[in-house]
């Protein structure tokens, strides 16, 4: 980053109102005009509420407790409520990651883009805003026509509902923008474009963007500069193609090492174990339980910033050792997956062809899936991704050809196949959001299948629920939760 930063955080922390429990802290970085940084770790480690206090904002029951928030060297964090609710969308503003709960449906297009104009003052006159509406549209690529800005939001695509929010965010020429996981569920396709606009507007108006994200993949092609947040710490800070070629933080390096590798050549290596919530958070290095690099003084004393290189900060005793390491890491091994000469596969499709009424949808599709072996099927929206999967797990009935099982055919509807079939031929939806029972807690969501499928008595299935969840690294007081 050269020049003055547009954007300074500066010792941040975040705590549970009630208890006084730290959910972020120490959380110091900069982004200077025209500048993505990609803020990246895993579920749960404050990357959304780092987010939301670049808006002077938190959840119900957090609220910052230390640091300075400076825009254009302005500490955003000193302002009054009222002060803090016109600056949100003229001067930082928010694109969230799904498009469809942060648009009104019950207002067409244009009425929600001039409303964010009128609501922050821009332009003098209707004249004024009609064309900086029409320029915005330009900007993500949609068209102004009538007919276009007359719909409503469910009329869209999910790519054209998350560029109308980009049109939002964008609308007032703020000077920072906080998009949070904003292409989650979009297609490969629209993801690369809406990414790329993102870029470009970016550059084009020198607004300085945190992009929130998992995908350490997207990141790669979308930031700048790369934190990793671990625990509610930044353990990492640096050039996003340095640090994905000489991480100097074990979690980095973990991270990297679970990107999946399209051309096989390297194993994919998950995390062991899971990060601490807050009030459980050791002394030391939070990340200590699950490092190889591990040694005494982690255990006491969380590190200090070390700069390994130029613009590159690591908080870890052994950063020059990881970093040695990293140079040398994504050894190529075997693939575990591969299938045995003879093997007999364990799914197959064969010379399947899907409706919709009378609209054919798939066309002669034939694939084999084999043991221990992850299939991944891509394409754009509409290409028919779902709809196989769907006839695959028996939730769409219309289609002719063949689906076997371990070599025996499967009844096209679920409800015509045995009860060992189903269970061993699961589907995870979408969007966990409209998949899980809000009325009911997570350990009866979880423990249903294991009474549905196994008849265990109640205490056996409350231990199977919580061992489920452990493997998916959530706690086990999750099971009294609500979705």
């Amino acid at each position: 980053m050269s020049g003055e930063p547009t954007l300074e955080v500066e010792d941040l922390r975040v705590e549970v109102a009630s208890t006084g429990v730290d959910i972020v802290d120490e959380i110091t970085f900069e982004i200077g005009p025209g500048e993505v940084l990609g803020l990246v770790g895993e579920s749960g480690s404050g990357k959304t509420t780092v987010g939301l206090a670049l808006l002077g904002h938190q959840r119900r029951g957090a609220r910052i407790v230390q640091g300075e928030i400076r825009i254009d060297g302005e500490n955003i964090l000193s302002r009054s409520a009222t002060q803090l609710r016109s600056m949100r969308g003229r001067t930082v503003s928010y694109v969230p990651q799904d498009p469809s709960s942060a648009l009104n449906p019950g207002l067409r297009i244009e009425t929600q883009l001039m409303e964010t104009l009128v609501s922050h003052g821009f332009g003098a006159s209707d004249a004024q805003r009609r064309s900086r509406l029409e320029e915005m549209l330009g900007e993500v690529l949609l068209p102004d026509d009538r007919e276009f800005l007359r719909r409503y939001p469910h009329q869209l695509s999910g790519g054209q509902q998350q560029r109308v929010g980009l049109a939002m965010a964008f609308a007032c020429r703020p000077r920072v923008i906080v998009l949070d996981e904003p292409t989650t569920g979009l297609d490969v396709t629209t993801q690369s474009h809406i990414l790329e606009t993102v870029r470009e507007l970016c550059k084009l108006h020198g607004v300085a963007a945190l992009y929130v994200s998992h995908d350490l993949a997207v990141v790669a092609v979308l930031a700048d500069r790369v934190a990793v947040m671990y625990a509610g710490r930044l353990v990492e800070v640096g050039p996003q193609r340095q640090l994905f070629r000489s991480a100097g933080h074990p979690y980095t390096r973990k991270l990297i090492q679970a990107i999946p590798d399209m051309s096989g050549r390297y194993a994919l290596l998950g995390i062991p174990g899971r990060a601490p919530a807050p009030g459980s958070r050791p002394s030391g290095c939070c990340f200590e339980p699950r490092c190889e690099f591990a040694e005494e003084r982690c255990r006491r004393t969380f590190p200090p910033v070390t700069q390994v290189a130029a613009a590159h900060d690591v908080r870890c005793w052994r950063s020059a050792e990881v970093v040695a390491e990293t140079v040398q890491e994504r050894v190529r091994l075997e693939a575990a997956a591969r299938k045995q000469h003879g093997e007999e596969s364990l799914l197959s499709v064969r010379d399947l062809t899907g409706f919709y009424g009378d609209l054919e949808v798939l066309h002669g599709v034939s694939i084999d899936v084999w043991p221990h072996e992850c299939l991944a099927l891509v394409g754009e929206s509409g290409s028919g991704k779902t709809t196989l999967a769907r006839c695959i797990a028996g939730l769409h009935k219309q289609f002719t050809g063949d689906l076997l099982l371990r070599g025996e055919a499967l009844p096209a509807g679920s409800r015509a196949r045995d009860r060992e079939t189903r269970r061993t031929t699961q589907y995870i939806f979408q969007s966990p959001y409209s998949s899980l029972n809000p009325r009911k807690t997570i350990g009866q969501i979880v423990g249903q299948p294991l009474r549905l499928f196994f008849d265990l008595p109640r205490r056996e299935a409350e231990t199977r629920t919580t061992d489920a969840l452990e493997k998916v690294s959530l706690g086990p007081h999750l099971v009294d939760y609500y979705p």
